[in-house]
């Protein structure tokens, strides 16, 4: 494997267009764009949610509320739930379901301690991991799958197999675009994001869940804790949970994890020869929760 982490060299637009990422008040934009999508304006949300609607071709037939009335935020519709059979879970005790609807960034196996973020280029696992040098090590040589979720996808996340939550990390960052043009031009752009480390334990050893912040993205939240974000801390914050007990937490394959208000980004991280990741997984490819992300072994 080309482990060259050089960029190739954009354009004259393209520069500018990085530049402006770089320039951006990302977390005043971001604090705007939470603040507005949680206002309850009658009228004037609905109109905002059919319009977003129409412009990002939203199928209404799969969510469990139809109609833009039916939603008195712009975030409520956002995260919107589906109809129960919107998205069949794949049977198969063996088999582990893709956790969102979205896009395959990249995917494939760490090597050298690095994950592939666009074509040739890198960015390092232990940063990804906030440094945690001992779940560093164990996720070294595993496999890895980075899904976008784009503006107009499902943004709810849930469980590609059964497990138990051992810990929770909040990773303070940047807020730059997750888009696939600065996925190419922003070097270790996910180790550089906000983002929620997940660490279960499964039927396939150590699996590490990550959702990623970006522009705009004015929360990131989880089914056990609630919204992580805001407020936003300036320091690295740990939760860890027991393995048993009354108070151990446990999901399901295809259960709800967490959610994006505004979109952004999930990393599976899968220890080394634990899963085979589904051939069909390569960049580009389009994903829906409950599809096939891989088989044991």
């Amino acid at each position: 494997m080309n482990m060259n982490t050089s960029y190739s060299r954009p354009t004259f637009l393209q520069r500018l267009k990085i530049t402006a990422h770089y320039l951006l008040p990302q977390f005043l934009i971001t604090r705007a764009a939470g603040w507005l999508a949680e206002r309850k304006w009658g009228f004037f949300s609905h109109t905002l949610i059919a319009l977003f609607a129409k412009c990002y071709r939203i199928n209404w037939n799969e969510a469990d509320k139809g109609n833009p009335s039916d939603y008195d935020s712009f975030n409520e519709f956002f995260i919107r739930r589906l109809k129960d059979d919107a998205r069949p879970i794949i049977d198969g005790d063996n088999a582990l379901c893709l956790p969102a609807d979205g896009k395959v960034s990249e995917s494939g196996i760490i090597q050298n301690g690095l994950l592939l973020q666009a074509k040739g280029h890198y960015f390092s696992l232990s940063d990804l991991l906030a440094d945690d040098e001992a779940l560093t090590a164990k996720m070294t040589g595993g496999s890895f799958l980075t899904t976008y979720l784009s503006p107009r996808d499902y943004h709810r996340v849930h469980m590609p197999c059964s497990g138990t939550l051992r810990k929770m990390v909040y990773v303070p960052g940047e807020l730059f675009s997750v888009n696939p043009f600065l996925a190419e031009h922003i070097p270790n752009l996910f180790s550089r994001n906000e983002r929620v480390i997940c660490v279960f334990d499964t039927p396939f050893g150590t699996m590490v869940q990550i959702l990623v912040g970006a522009t705009v993205t004015a929360s990131m939240s989880t089914v056990w804790a609630g919204v992580i974000n805001p407020p936003r801390s300036q320091n690295i914050q740990v939760w860890d949970y027991p393995a048993e007990g009354m108070s151990a937490i446990r999901l399901e394959k295809g259960e709800e994890m967490g959610a994006f208000r505004l979109g952004s980004t999930v990393i599976n991280v899968f220890e080394a020869n634990a899963i085979t990741l589904d051939a069909r997984l390569q960049a580009g490819c389009v994903t829906r929760m409950g599809e096939l992300l891989g088989t044991a072994g």
